[in-house]
């Protein structure tokens, strides 16, 4: 304003709301970060300081063909024309378009200290040189001739282009990140080749773009493909996050075991996420080792050097490779998620792009660079066009043409007398006056004439080429080729479907382990390696410390992430998993199992169970009492335990579910007294029934006789029978020797049972190869090969398996798989109510289909 109307003003106080005008302001505050600093431009993915650095060295002429120059040199020239700011926000964005873990396809090519992926900081811009990579050249090509709009720098003196013409599809090539006002953008590298096969389908499916699905496009695009490598899990995040331009994708370091030569397991990590830290990484799992929460990691070193990165964790020696690299995937930023975020100016205007029209805005862009590249040069190329005419011209008639421009008083009198007396235009007669006398030779006729044609033929294929936008589609398609060509390369980023959520078990050393139970309801989980093998009538080694009056009623081995099934004398069933047992030493008592499961006061378990699949067909429990009752049911009945547990059978007020075991539909089934009758039959014999049906009979029972065993038979796996007595008396017997019968009778003798032997307290189906372990009241575990125990008849008492103290006596018999004389650190194997070594079904059994049968006239439901 002038003096005058500023002296009228002075002391004039304007009111003002104070709402509207904070208001106002933070809104052009925000838009002016949005627009100016913080979101990338979705034609070029450049920031302003990102477009003006690679549009200064270029003015400098620092190319990639040519000598690098000092950092701080290209930084003065950037902030000298172009970029209102602080040093360090040009530097600092020059240096991380260096950085090849940073940008997938780097735009500068740095030489000097430019950070690391330890987390260290570039050396200060006096130390540093740098120059345009050689595919940074391509975000400029062509930029002289009109392609792009310029605009003022900030004081009005230099030009400097709005957007580049990018023959790079950058935004997906590189990515960007940053944070605005209200928004943030977080968009994740890709890969060249593949963008370029995507750009290709969309172009040849140009008519039919509408229809063109996300799921189309990532045939051709697997996912983000970082710089620093690793593995992304690909799944429905991935595809949310194409299609509408939010979602998520889960980053996974590369990972190989190894065995070292002390025989322990060590991990060594190649890879780590992209934007984190390795120094980070390692100062997190030494936080876990000292808090106690990797007790399995043993040491941990950074070997990494110019060849890659390698980050070595080594494992104790019984540590589960595999549970511990799911723990370190858990706890620390060697599994990462990276939020995606497409958010770019589209038109000045901040919106979040899917992936398709992510490239649709590329295509849109280069198509627009094309048109202006060809009006410009074919403006230019039919002035050239124009002016050769008129050289022709002139050379064609040279004789009149020197005699007119001598007979001319000057040059504009020249100028004038050629346009009337040849037709000439006056931009025509200017160049016949330039022309050089050597043009007047014959042969440089010719060269006019050709270049004539030349220029004239271009004319022609830029005004087709103007003409069809489907030619101009072709040559976007072209560029992309090219440049895929020549800069492309194979993924750095491994792609793997699935899942990355972590279940809890996961994080579970998964190993074979011994899991008791007491009468008294004390359970424990100790691994089975802690047990050895002795022969028999060894003492065996302490396996469990008991209270008075209590002893173990079951013993058997599973996988720790089996589910476990406890079926109480109440005829009710319980699931947990085996992991969530306490684990214990040998020789401990264990938990109350009233901790880990909701029983009755005056519940007790009998039988557990390890099941590591339900998905099965033809799979079925069979569950026999103490008073000889007998039920078949299918396990899929089983798989969705509520906490508080379901009925697994009916029962009379005087009875107790005392066994479970798995069948496959097709198997014998026998049954063992205490007094020594045994009975055989087929399963059919009992038809399969619901949870709480009260099953049928399955033997009579004598006086005060009770159920001492029942199993299941492979015809594949078992060979003999195996029965334990009260005092530590054993016996094998060949199954031959057993006839099956039909259901519900007296049986055969299988024991000439006296007061030396005492009343049969085990049975089991067995292999000539296992082994068993045997449990006294007092606590005492022996395990022995079963090839120690004599083959008898079914009437002979058998032979002393275990040496008993005074007033103790034997409680449980468990199944070994047999692996050497020595047994050492083993338990692989052990069997208990029927359970394989899977959990699932038991060795060698097959699924042939179940018979029903009609039932009969003592079934009860």
């Amino acid at each position: 304003m002038d003096n005058e109307n500023f002296s009228d003003n002075v002391g004039t106080i304007r009111p003002i709301n104070i709402n509207e005008e904070m208001r106002g302001s933070y809104l052009d505050y925000a838009m002016s970060v949005i627009v100016s600093r913080a979101l990338p431009d979705a034609r070029d993915g450049l920031k302003p300081v990102h477009r003006r650095i690679l549009f200064a060295m270029y003015d400098m002429g620092v190319r990639a063909g040519s000598a690098h120059k000092k950092s701080a040199r290209i930084v003065g020239e950037v902030l000298g024309k172009y970029h209102p700011h602080g040093d360090s926000a040009v530097y600092d964005a020059m240096a991380r378009m260096a950085q090849d873990f940073s940008l997938r396809y780097p735009l500068v090519d740095g030489q000097g200290n430019f950070g690391s992926q330890d987390g260290d900081s570039p050396a200060a811009m006096r130390y540093t040189e740098a120059r345009m990579a050689r595919i940074a050249e391509e975000m400029l090509a062509d930029i002289n001739m009109d392609t792009v709009d310029f605009t003022d720098n900030y004081d009005g003196s230099q030009q400097e282009p709005i957007v580049l013409p990018s023959r790079l599809p950058n935004m997906l090539l590189n990515g960007a990140s940053g944070i605005a006002v209200g928004m943030a953008t977080n968009i994740p590298p890709h890969n060249m080749r593949e963008l370029a096969a995507a750009i290709n389908y969309l172009i040849d499916n140009y008519e039919n773009m509408e229809e063109i699905a996300v799921d189309d496009l990532m045939t051709f695009v697997k996912g983000p493909d970082f710089p620093t490598g690793a593995q992304i899990i690909v799944g429905d995040d991935l595809k949310e996050a194409y299609a509408t331009g939010k979602g998520r994708v889960a980053i996974r370091s590369t990972a190989e075991i190894e065995e070292t030569k002390s025989g322990s397991m060590r991990i060594i990590f190649t890879s780590i996420p992209y934007q984190v830290s390795k120094t980070s990484i390692v100062e997190r799992i030494v936080s876990l080792v000292r808090e106690g929460r990797l007790e399995a990691v043993r040491d941990l070193r950074d070997e990494s050097d110019r060849n890659g990165l390698r980050l070595v964790v080594e494992l104790k020696k019984y540590a589960q490779p595999l549970t511990v690299l799911n723990q370190l995937y858990k706890y620390t930023q060697l599994q990462t998620f990276y939020s995606i975020q497409m958010l770019a100016l589209v038109n000045n205007e901040p919106r979040n792009l899917s992936l398709k029209r992510s490239l649709q805005i590329y295509i849109e862009h280069r198509y627009d660079v094309i048109v202006r590249r060809s009006e410009y040069e074919l403006e230019r190329l039919q002035a050239r066009a124009h002016i050769l005419l008129g050289l022709l011209k002139a050379v064609t008639n040279i004789d009149d043409v020197i005699r007119t421009i001598r007979q001319s008083q000057d040059v504009d009198d020249a100028r004038t007398q050629l346009m009337e007396r040849f037709e000439l235009t006056e931009v025509q007669a200017t160049a016949i006056l330039d022309m050089q006398l050597r043009r007047l030779a014959a042969l440089e006729r010719q060269k006019l004439q050709d270049e004539y044609d030349e220029v004239m033929a271009r004319i022609d294929y830029l005004e087709d080429l103007l003409r069809s936008p489907y030619k101009i589609l072709a040559l976007i398609r072209d560029d992309v080729n090219e440049i895929a060509e020549k800069y492309g390369d194979e993924r750095n980023t491994e792609v793997v479907y699935g899942n990355a959520d972590f279940d809890e078990s996961d994080l579970v050393r998964e190993e074979q382990v011994i899991i008791s139970l007491t009468s008294q309801g004390y359970i424990k989980r100790v691994p089975s390696r802690l047990y050895r093998a002795q022969r028999r009538g060894g003492k065996g080694v302490r396996g469990m410390t008991t209270k008075e009056e209590d002893l173990l009623i079951d013993i058997f081995a599973s996988s720790s992430l089996d589910t476990l099934l406890f079926f109480s004398d109440a005829g009710k069933v319980y699931s947990e998993k085996a992991y969530r047992i306490p684990e214990t030493g040998r020789a401990n008592r264990g938990t109350l199992i009233h901790a880990v499961l909701p029983l009755a006061p005056t519940e007790h378990i009998t039988a557990v169970l390890p099941v590591s699949t339900f998905d099965m067909e033809e799979a079925y429990f069979v569950m026999a009492t103490r008073m000889g009752r007998i039920k078949r049911v299918h396990l899929h009945e089983f798989e969705a335990v509520r906490p508080s547990g379901l009925i697994a059978m009916s029962l009379n007020e005087d009875d107790t579910l005392s066994w479970v075991k798995y069948t496959t539909g097709d198997q014998d089934i026998i049954m063992v007294t205490e007094q020594g009758q045994s009975i055989l039959f087929h399963e059919s014999d009992v038809r399969v029934m619901g949870r709480p049906a009260g099953g049928v009979n399955g033997i009579k029972l004598l006086d005060d006789d009770r159920v001492a065993g029942m199993d299941v038979i492979n015809p594949d796996l078992h060979t003999h029978i195996m029965v334990v007595t009260q005092n530590g008396f054993g016996k094998r017997t060949p199954i031959e020797d057993y006839s099956r019968q039909s259901r519900y009778g007296l049986g055969a003798r299988t024991l000439s049972r006296n007061n030396r032997t005492g009343p049969i307290v085990a049975m089991r189906a067995i292999n000539e190869d296992d082994g068993i372990m045997l449990i006294s009241r007092s606590g005492i575990v022996l395990r022995t090969s079963l090839a120690q125990v004599r083959e008898t008849g079914r009437s002979t008492q058998g032979v002393t398996v275990m040496n008993l103290g005074e007033g103790d006596e034997v409680v449980a018999m468990a199944i070994m798989a047999e692996e050497d004389d020595d047994l050492p650190e083993s338990g692989d194997g052990v069997e208990s109510n029927g359970a394989s070594p899977d959990g699932a079904m038991p060795d060698g059994a097959s699924l042939d289909g179940a018979s029903e049968d009609s039932g009969s006239e003592d079934d009860v439901e």
